[in-house]
């Protein structure tokens, strides 16, 4: 594919890679792809309108679940275009702006998913060390705040990365690594030093997920002593029983991306696959298992969705 410069010799796009080895089966890799999609967005549709539907929902612990979904459903969308247009159509090309705009609304919506996690760490402290106090503590205005808050503090943190990748010189090679722009993806194709970069980068990421997986750490710690302190052993299970899906969520969100850091800083030696299906991981990993968890654990959901295949049965019967 020919490099299409600018007059000083910038590239106007860059260039996104499928997965490496397996050019030739793309288009039927494009079906088990399109329906993970399909079951991230469905899934965390279902579960929004669950929630904004059932009174029985309206409860802190759902406005939570319902912001998840939303930025489950926010990151799938994401990477949707780009990556099914290779898999299916074969278009690599993304312009270099439109990967910008990409690459920040993955890392803000990756930041608001992390921010949400200590969200609901902190509903379930309250809902288990003050069980009395639980609507006092989280009413409907606490909910909008934090809300409000991790959201402002996602937009704000991303906010100066597009225009630190913008004022980077790019000369020689176009080609990503993946078939979607990530910030320290497209960072080391520069042509100039990136020092600055990596700095922000690392001060944003100890910022938002760093100091969120201590916090979800110090929150469990909290639990934990609780829980130790309930006499029966039976009230111990019923407590930690209404953290499972937190803590699925969790592992859903932190595994992935510890992986991924971890072969970005000493992986260079491994497959551009091994990088590759990481980055997926990543990225679609979270927004197909958390409906998955959320819909087993919670009866509502579960009935909205039999209520949803009944309707289609019948439409297709009749």
């Amino acid at each position: 594919m020919s490099t299409l410069n600018i007059s000083e010799g910038m590239h106007l796009y860059f260039v996104l890679t499928g997965i490496p080895g397996l050019e030739k089966e793309y288009y039927w890799m494009a079906f088990p792809l399109g329906f993970i999609y399909v079951i991230a967005i469905l899934g965390n549709g279902i579960i929004i309108s669950t929630i904004k539907s059932e009174s029985s929902l309206h409860i802190p612990m759902y406005y939570f679940l319902c912001m998840l979904a939303l930025a489950d459903l926010g990151l799938a969308l994401c990477t949707l275009p780009s990556t099914l247009g290779i898999f299916w159509f074969n278009y690599k090309v993304i312009a270099f702006d439109a990967c910008l705009v990409q690459m920040y609304f993955i890392h803000t919506f990756s930041a608001i998913e992390s921010g949400v996690l200590v969200a609901m760490a902190f509903d379930r402290v309250v809902a288990i060390r003050n069980p009395l106090r639980y609507g006092t503590i989280l009413t409907g205005g606490v909910v909008c705040r934090i809300g409000a808050a991790i959201l402002t503090r996602a937009v704000c943190v991303v906010f100066p990365v597009p225009f630190l990748i913008k004022r980077l010189p790019f000369y020689h090679s176009n080609v990503l690594s993946h078939s979607f722009c990530l910030h320290q993806d497209v960072m080391r194709l520069a042509c100039a030093s990136t020092c600055v970069n990596s700095l922000y980068g690392l001060i944003a990421v100890i910022f938002t997920k760093g100091s969120d997986s201590l916090s979800i750490l110090l929150s469990y710690a909290f639990i934990l002593c609780t829980v130790l302190s309930i006499a029966s052993g039976e009230g111990q299970l019923k407590a930690l029983n209404t953290c499972v899906s937190h803590i699925c969520a969790v592992l859903i969100f932190y595994v992935p991306l510890i992986g991924v850091s971890v072969i970005h800083r000493f992986g260079k030696h491994l497959s551009p696959l091994t990088h590759t299906l990481m980055a997926n991981a990543y990225l679609l990993v979270p927004p197909v298992l958390n409906p998955v968890v959320y819909t087993v654990k919670t009866k509502e959901i579960r009935r909205k969705i039999i209520q949803i295949f009944t309707r289609t049965k019948i439409t297709v019967q009749v």
